[in-house]
C-alpha cells in the first residue's frame, strides 16, 4: 500500500466556503458577519463570560461563604457517651456497625470524640480520634485503631 491510496471517508471532508468574493457567491458584502460592530471586524475574540462591557453575571452574584477550601476533609464526630449506650462489652465499633445503627452515612469520615464516659471494653476503628477519647478508651481497657487510609 502507498500513501496515495489513503483517502478520507466519503462525505467527511467539505470544501470551505469562500466568503466575500462578490454577491454572486451568496456570501459577498458582509460575508455572513452582519452589519458593523465589534463582531464584524477581523481579529475579534470574546472572553468566556464577557457581556459587552456590562458587569458579567459571575460578578453580579453574591459569593458563598465558606467555599474557599475545596480540599477540606470533614469528619462526622461521634461521642463516647453514644458508643457506651449503643454497644455492649467486647464489641467492635467501626463504620459499618455505625451505619447499620443509623448514626453514620456511607460516605462520612468518622472521628471519635471524648465527651461522656465509657464503661465498656470496646475495640474502635475510626479515621480520627481526639486525645481525650484515646485516653478514655484505653483507660476502660479498649483499643483504638486508625483506618488504613489515615495511617
Amino acid at each position: 500500500m502507498t500513501t496515495k491510496q489513503f483517502k478520507p471517508a466519503k462525505g467527511s471532508v467539505k470544501n470551505s466556503k469562500r466568503r466575500g468574493r462578490g454577491n454572486a457567491s451568496g456570501l459577498g458584502g458582509e460575508c455572513g458577519r452582519g452589519h458593523k460592530g465589534q463582531k464584524s471586524r477581523s481579529g475579534f475574540k470574546s472572553k468566556p463570560g464577557f457581556e459587552g462591557g456590562q458587569t458579567p453575571l459571575y460578578r453580579r452574584l453574591p459569593k458563598k461563604r465558606g467555599m474557599n477550601n475545596l480540599f477540606r476533609v470533614s469528619f462526622h464526630g461521634v461521642n463516647l457517651s453514644k458508643l457506651n449506650d449503643l454497644f455492649s462489652d467486647g464489641e467492635t465499633v467501626d463504620k459499618d456497625a455505625l451505619i447499620k445503627r443509623g448514626i453514620l452515612s456511607k460516605n462520612d469520615n468518622l472521628k471519635i470524640l471524648g465527651d461522656g464516659h465509657l464503661d465498656k471494653k470496646l475495640s474502635i476503628v475510626a479515621d480520627r480520634f481526639s486525645k481525650s477519647a484515646i485516653e478514655k478508651i484505653e483507660k476502660s481497657g479498649g483499643s483504638c485503631t486508625l483506618t488504613a487510609n489515615n495511617e
